[in-house]
């Protein structure tokens, strides 16, 4: 079962509409999967009050599980804002990397001050297959910090992610999930026991599922 935390973090999603299920409709990602969610933390900046809240948790979090981190490192663009707002309200100093170095300039991937050695706590928006959140984690090794771990918003709970953080022996935790957002709709009747287990095939085998 998912904690109440879990919970109250997915029923702000909700609340803020960064989050939408709709197994009889799916909705078509970039990859082409067909999926029953659509997820995007970032229309939660636009709501005060949801904002401050998530920020909340993601610094207890912070706070609980990753106290010796020393820096903050947002993924660009989705975990920069919440990166930031983090590491404003814990003190701590704050770096983002990009996806790819500036072709201008200095040519910076990773855009900020940090030190050889420090402890950096990577701050994504979303975990899906942890395919795009590993390779910043990657970019920050090359760097020579050392990562502590990755906290995010929203995680599907793919196999495939579970794994690839095992294989990377990276730890992270993420402040709501799929499941949790399922427990949610299934108790305000928004989903039906009949699509419960639609929704859960999904997550078994996203890439071939409503094929």
């Amino acid at each position: 079962m998912p904690s109440s935390n879990e919970k109250a973090v997915a029923e702000k999603l909700l609340q803020a509409g960064a989050v939408k299920l709709s197994p009889d409709a799916p909705f078509t990602w970039a990859s082409g999967w067909k999926s029953p969610i659509y997820c995007d933390n970032r229309r939660v900046l636009s709501f005060p009050f949801i904002r401050d809240f998530i920020k909340s948790e993601m610094c207890n979090v912070i706070f609980e599980q990753f106290p010796d981190a020393e820096l903050l490192a947002g993924v660009a663009t989705a975990g920069i804002a919440w990166g930031a707002m983090a590491a404003d309200q814990l003190k701590l100093p704050y770096i983002y990397v990009r996806p790819k170095p500036k072709e201008h300039g200095m040519g910076n991937q990773i855009e900020g001050f940090y030190e050889k050695g420090q402890k950096v706590l990577v701050i994504e928006d979303l975990i899906s297959t942890g395919k795009s959140s590993l390779q910043v984690v990657d970019v920050l090794k090359a760097a020579e910090v050392e990562v502590a771990g990755m906290v995010s918003i929203f995680n599907y709970g793919f196999n495939v992610a579970v794994q690839a953080f095992e294989t990377a022996g990276v730890p992270y935790k993420s402040l709501t999930n799929y499941s949790a957002l399922i427990n949610l709709a299934l108790e305000k009747g928004t989903v039906s026991r009949e699509n419960e287990a639609l929704l859960l095939q999904w997550r078994e085998d996203p890439a071939n599922w409503g094929r």
